[in-house]
Parts: C-alpha cells; structure tokens; sequence
C-alpha cells in the first residue's frame, strides 16, 4: 500500500468528535430547534460524532425542581432527532416517559434510527422522588464504533464506566447538567469545588479505562443553579484535546479510537490486567500473624510495643 492509500486508510479510521456546551432549553420545540442548529454546526465542523447535554431535548429541571416533559422513546420527538442526525451519531439527553416516574435519560442515534439508550441509574440528592433510576450499563454498536453513555452523576461512580469499558466501549459519551457547588459555588469556576471534580472526573475516567470519553455539560442559570459547560475531549491518555471552557460552544477533535486505545494499552493494558479476585468483598480479611520483621516497618514498631498482640505460640504436641 502506497503512502497516499495509508494516508486515506488512516483519515477513514480517524473520527472527529463534538462535544457540546449549551443553555438548558425552555420546551422541546425550542430544543428541536436548537439541537437542529448544533448538529447543522458539527457538521460544518466535520464532525462524525456530536454529544449533547443531559436535558438537551426538551430542558432539565426548571427552577422549582419540576422535571421537563416526557417524552416516549418511540415519540416523534426522537424519530425528528433521527432525521436531523443523518450522517452524524448524536447523543443527547430527555425525560422519558416512565409507569410511575419519568427516567433521565440518554439516546444515541443517527440517520438509520436509534443506535443506544440509557436511563441514568444514580440519582443524585436533588433527583430523588423526581426520577426513577436506571437499571444497568451496556455498549453498543455504531458507525464510529462501541459506544457506552452515562448521565451526570453516574460518572462519579468507577464502576460505571469500567462496566462499559468492559463490555467492549472505546468511546464514552457523558452528558451533563452538572452545576457549581450548591453548598457554596464558587465565583470563580477555577475556584469551584463541583466544577474541579468534573473536570477531574473526565480525565481520570478516560485514563483509568483507556476510552475516547465525550463530555458535555449545560451552561447558564437555572435559578440559583449556575452551570459550568467545561464540554471537552479526552484521549485514552487522560490528555483532554479539546475543551470549550465555561461558555456555550463545541469542543471538536479528531482521534481514531482504535488506535489511541491500542497504543494507551500497549504499555499497561489496565483493563487485561485487573486483579478482579482481590475485589471480592467476602473474602477474609488477611490475618496479622507474620513475625515483626516480615512486617512492614510501623506495623512491626507496633508489635514491638505492645500495641499490636503477638500471635499465640502453638500448644506443645501431646
């Protein structure tokens, strides 16, 4: 293969990625229209995959605590999602219609239909009695490859991303309504406890599970709530390749998922090499009964002082 073919090759492997930063909408048809516009600017961008925020269809809670209307996963709000997507894989975050209590939820889906969904499964303080919570977390296929989504608060939970990491997921859409402390927001989004952990999260999310993670956030106000965007891309490497900052924009980068994965796993493939054994709750734990020098060094001080018992000598044969 000539160099020109390889270069082709590669460009055809390689996805560009959008990752979205925007004001909660106020109704689906202001949604619709403003999600219409978005994908229309990650097209231009060249992208092949845009990820919209959590509420982006339709609004997140308004400034009582009242969710958004719900909507049916099979309504014809995400069959227009759908038409608008076209080539593009598109995230993006809804109130779905539940028995008792409607669920925050995700969906991905492109042109051809609905590629993935996901209902948030941790449901942070304020959520409680509002939602209902998700099941589970599961990948799944699509024209830029496996793909796993979480919801805000999920990303807090290790657990969550490593399912979907395990389950074959190189690129992570994590869509948020994620706002400052609170207990006490910051004036500064640097300066902001929440706004540090977002940010945290992301790259040690990405870096611990050797994934593609996309982020989006909302921005604005919502009462007293203010919301930090901090939309961006992470490489497998935790190295964040894009980001918008704290306003209202699209974060765009271009990486080939495979690749990256592939070349972060090479050195310490961290998912190949977890101990999953160790992490069993019901086993014993280990019992302190090595002599002090097999000891480490405070432990055995312990011993030495009294403050840690010796083990007792074993009774004498009979």
């Amino acid at each position: 293969m000539g160099a020109g073919a390889r270069r082709a090759n590669n460009a055809r492997m390689e996805s560009r990625f959008a990752a979205i930063a925007t004001p909660s909408p106020s109704g689906v048809e202001d949604a619709l229209e403003r999600v219409g516009r978005l994908i229309a600017a990650a097209r231009r961008a060249g992208a092949s995959m845009a990820v919209l925020p959590e509420g982006a269809l339709g609004g997140y809670l308004d400034a009582r605590g009242r969710h958004a209307e719900p909507l049916d996963l099979e309504g014809p709000e995400i069959a227009r999602l759908c038409d608008l997507a076209g080539d593009l894989v598109v995230c993006a975050g809804f109130t779905e219609r539940g028995p008792r209590r409607p669920y925050a939820s995700a969906i991905c889906v492109s042109g051809a239909g609905v590629l993935g969904h996901h209902r948030k499964v941790h449901l942070p303080p304020s959520e409680v009695g509002t939602f209902a919570g998700g099941e589970g977390f599961a990948a799944f296929d699509t024209p830029i490859g496996r793909v796993g989504m979480l919801i805000c608060y999920d990303k807090l939970f290790p657990e969550a991303a490593r399912t979907l990491a395990l389950d074959g997921a190189e690129v992570i859409a994590s869509l948020s309504a994620w706002p400052l402390s609170r207990v006490d927001p910051a004036r500064r989004l640097g300066a902001d406890v929440q706004t540090r952990h977002f940010n945290l999260l992301d790259e040690a999310r990405a870096v611990e599970n050797q994934v593609v993670w996309v982020s989006s956030n909302l921005t604005g106000r919502i009462g007293s709530l203010r919301f930090p965007g901090q939309a961006k891309v992470v490489d497998p490497d935790g190295r964040v390749v894009a980001a918008t900052g704290g306003r209202p924009g699209m974060a765009v980068a271009s990486v080939d998922p495979a690749r990256a994965i592939a070349r972060s796993r090479s050195a310490a493939p961290h998912l190949a090499d977890r101990v999953a054994a160790a992490y069993e709750l019901d086993r014993p734990a280990p019992a302190i009964d090595a002599l002090p020098e097999q000891l480490p060094a405070p432990a055995a001080d312990a011993r030495r002082n009294g403050r840690i018992a010796a083990p007792a000598p074993a009774p004498a044969p009979a």
